[in-house]
């Protein structure tokens, strides 16, 4: 849990970077692309390649998926939806990611029946989210919604693939991580050659300076440990996770760019996704087969 809250800050920070210094200012499919190819090229010097057989070509095949899907799919999906939504509307839809991520694992996925306490904790962690960010909604949102919620099962499919993937000891996972990211640059540069704006790349030293740190740091080491400390936690604490970026991405939001916040609802949303952690730490089963 310590990594999950760690990694939650650092993207809760790298989100605000992106709003205040890149969107609307250098293309979204680009900022993804070469956040991806940054990731891949960090963690690459890790990848051991005299450990290569069948076997493992294999895994890392299944692996390059499941970063294809998690992150590649999943910001297609997500930057596309920004074409027929507001920046709030994003974030409310987004709230939904818990509870794909205990359905994808129960039921999808054919594992033995979840504890009703994660499901409780993921609605919980839901409704939290939904208290902090929820606002009026714009009259024509469906095709908008659609696509965030295919962003949403991307990301909650890739994380419980990752956590079900025999891997084998954490050691070896970062050996072999380097396929994720490949993975997601892949799909990532089909984005860009598809919907990508080559007007719009980035041509200051700050916006590359940014996305040195999104691609080396958040995307690079984040979607490492994320996925890492995934196997260390149950589905239910995974899934509440995954909606605590809202109230700390608020928070950065008021505290390094004086924006203003209702901390009454930031208060009583936090307080239940915290609860809804706690919920689903109290029970651990091994779903493992």
């Amino acid at each position: 849990m310590p990594l999950l809250i760690l990694i939650t800050l650092l993207w809760a920070a790298s989100f605000s970077l992106i709003g205040e210094y890149l969107a609307g200012q250098v293309d979204g499919y680009w900022v993804v692309f070469i956040r991806m190819v940054l990731a891949l090229l960090t963690i690459l010097p890790l990848f051991k390649w005299r450990q290569l057989n069948a076997y493992s070509v294999k895994t890392l095949t299944q692996l390059a998926g499941i970063g294809a899907v998690q992150i590649g799919l999943m910001y297609l999906f997500l930057y596309h939806a920004f074409l027929y939504l507001s920046v709030a509307e994003v974030l409310l839809f987004t709230i939904f990611t818990p509870l794909y991520i205990t359905l994808i694992d129960e039921i999808i996925l054919g594992r033995r029946r979840l504890p009703f306490t994660w499901w409780l904790a993921a609605a919980i962690s839901v409704l939290g989210a939904a208290i902090i960010r929820y606002q009026g909604l714009s009259t024509d949102f469906v095709i908008g919604f659609a696509l965030i919620q295919a962003a949403n099962i991307c990301f909650a499919a890739g994380q419980v693939a990752y956590k079900r993937l025999e891997l084998g000891s954490t050691q070896h996972q970062i050996q072999q991580f380097a396929a994720f990211f490949a993975g997601a640059s892949l799909v990532s540069g089909l984005g860009v050659l598809l919907f990508g704006n080559h007007q719009m790349l980035p041509n200051t030293p700050l916006q590359w300076g940014i996305l040195f740190w999104l691609g080396i740091v958040a995307s690079g080491l984040g979607y490492l440990g994320w996925n890492l400390a995934s196997k260390w936690v149950n589905t239910g604490q995974l899934a509440a996770m995954n909606n605590a970026l809202i109230p700390a991405g608020i928070l950065v939001n008021v505290l390094f760019w004086q924006h203003d916040t209702d901390w009454l609802r930031w208060l009583l949303g936090a307080s239940l996704i915290v609860i809804a952690v706690v919920l689903a730490s109290r029970q651990q089963i091994n779903l493992k087969r």
